[in-house]
């Protein structure tokens, strides 16, 4: 149930997301909508963040405690078997040609600034769940992980092709899944551009809730029930792992920089296979499947 109109905060008005307030459950649905491709271009970062702000405001005006709206921010994808595809690779690839390294580290931080939020709960104590319908690669990755809770159908794959361009994801990756798994499984992720399915994500502990095609909105419903009856033990287990293995936003912006360092040092040779995934991508959303975590993987032992 959505409540009556009178009684919806407004959350702002969007171009690439989509959002959807459940007042019965103190729930915020936002849903990526990026154009022209599934990846995450300025746009839909600076929305994300405006948004972001919106929630804070919203509820602060509210007050502390049950009257506050949004207990719940759940994140998911408008895109039929994508959830995200990853960073903007275009722009990647035109600010190292250019040598433009301010722009590589303002989108850097744009990144980090959105996804470190979600990490913190806003600073509100915010539970955040993200719903993964598809493919999530690179910074895709980043953005599901940097999430309290994720929901994935079995349909959903993991890949981080970082590597087969020669550069690492940078925007997280490592603190996230090394928190997640361990520091040596986060590693060998990262350095083998193995992709995963949506079952071996979960047998690893990457996903927390595994469920047949179809079924994620349901599971998503089911957990947000459960959480609610359970708040106070979920609450302190969220502040035990907030204190035995913490992420800071400095710890973030240090791995930036040497993100940014290391995409300068990168050669053409590695601009080009960055550019056979931009066009592996707009082949997928032409309908021909490629650009999947699969294809990215074999693109490694193609010819430059």
């Amino acid at each position: 149930m959505q409540g009556s109109p009178e009684n919806i905060p407004v959350w702002g008005t969007y171009e690439q997301l989509d959002v959807r307030y459940d007042r019965d459950r103190k729930a915020l649905w936002y849903h990526l909508n990026p154009r022209p491709r599934p990846c995450f271009n300025a746009t839909i970062l600076a929305e994300v963040r405006r948004f972001q702000d919106r929630v804070c405001q919203v509820n602060r005006s509210a007050g502390a405690g049950a009257d506050r709206p949004v207990d719940y921010l759940v994140l998911g994808s408008r895109y039929n078997g994508v959830f995200n595809l990853g960073g903007d690779l275009a722009m990647f690839s035109r600010c190292i040609r250019d040598r433009d390294e301010e722009a590589l580290r303002r989108y850097a931080r744009a990144c980090i600034d959105v996804m470190y939020r979600t990490v913190v709960g806003l600073g509100q104590d915010l539970t955040t769940v993200v719903l993964v319908q598809g493919d999530a690669l690179g910074g895709g990755v980043e953005a599901v992980i940097s999430n309290r809770v994720v929901v994935a159908e079995r349909r959903a794959r993991f890949g981080l092709p970082e590597v087969l361009f020669n550069l690492f994801p940078g925007m997280g990756a490592y603190s996230y899944l090394s928190r997640r798994v361990s520091p040596a499984l986060a590693e060998r992720l990262i350095l083998t551009g193995t992709p995963l399915t949506a079952e071996e994500a979960y047998e690893i502990g990457l996903v927390d809730v595994l469920v047949e095609d179809g079924e994620g909105e349901r599971a998503v419903l089911e957990f947000l029930a459960r959480h609610r009856r359970r708040r106070n033990a979920y609450a302190a287990m969220a502040r035990l792992r907030d204190r035995l293995w913490p992420v800071t936003l400095e710890e973030l912006l240090d791995v930036a920089e040497v993100w940014v360092e290391t995409a300068l040092a990168l050669t053409e040779r590695d601009l080009r296979m960055m550019h056979r995934l931009v066009r592996a991508q707009d082949r997928r959303l032409a309908g021909d499947g490629s650009a999947s975590p699969e294809t990215a993987a074999r693109a490694q032992d193609a010819p430059a």
